[in-house]
């Protein structure tokens, strides 16, 4: 079976390879000032029924494989965010990179209902797992990994507690999170 990676790429593909066919019906956009796009005309009904035919397949074959995920327990959606994972444990610099390389990010949540999301995958695997959010420069002060300042957070009690020696924040089963060392070995959780 493929991965899910696999069909959105094939997806993609597929959806570049039908609006590339599009591209070549000039004036197919309606749009004033291109050569024969003068005008609200759309592109030819056989082409139109093909694209419309394509992105609803496109659409049925990945809420398909969300389904499967989801129900594999793989991945829980959460709004625009899908988080997931891999099952393995990596130090905070392997796991980022590993979800950097698929495309995502370590798992940030950002309100209660992601915490929850993660938690969920947390609780399946029964492991802890880094969330992607690091102490700055100021000890104590943590930011999500692309600087920004945090604007949700689930400390444990009387977390964090590593006053700079402590780098990283990993999420515990219960879903609250911990200040840890970046060189332990966690579970991998990504969003995408």
């Amino acid at each position: 079976m493929l991965s899910y990676s696999s069909y959105i790429l094939i997806g993609l593909a597929a959806l570049s390879v039908t609006c590339h066919a599009a591209s070549n019906y000039p004036g197919i956009f309606g749009v004033p000032g291109i050569p024969g796009g003068d005008g609200p005309r759309g592109p030819p009904d056989f082409l139109a029924a093909q694209l419309y035919n394509a992105v609803a397949n496109l659409q049925h074959q990945l809420l398909q494989v969300e389904a499967v995920l989801a129900l594999n327990g793989k991945i829980r959606k959460v709004g625009d965010k899908i988080f997931a994972s891999n099952g393995k444990k990596a130090d905070f610099a392997s796991a980022l990179r590993t979800c950097e390389e698929f495309g995502g990010t370590l798992a940030t949540p950002k309100n209660v209902e992601e915490n929850k999301a993660i938690m969920d995958i947390v609780k399946q695997y029964n492991q802890y797992a880094f969330l992607g959010i690091r102490e700055g420069e100021i000890p104590g002060q943590f930011k999500y990994i692309n600087s920004m300042p945090l604007t949700y957070s689930n400390w444990r009690q009387h977390q964090p507690d590593g006053k700079g020696r402590e780098k990283c924040v990993e999420m515990f089963t219960d879903g609250t999170w911990n200040d840890r060392k970046c060189n332990v070995y966690r579970l991998t959780i990504c969003e995408f």
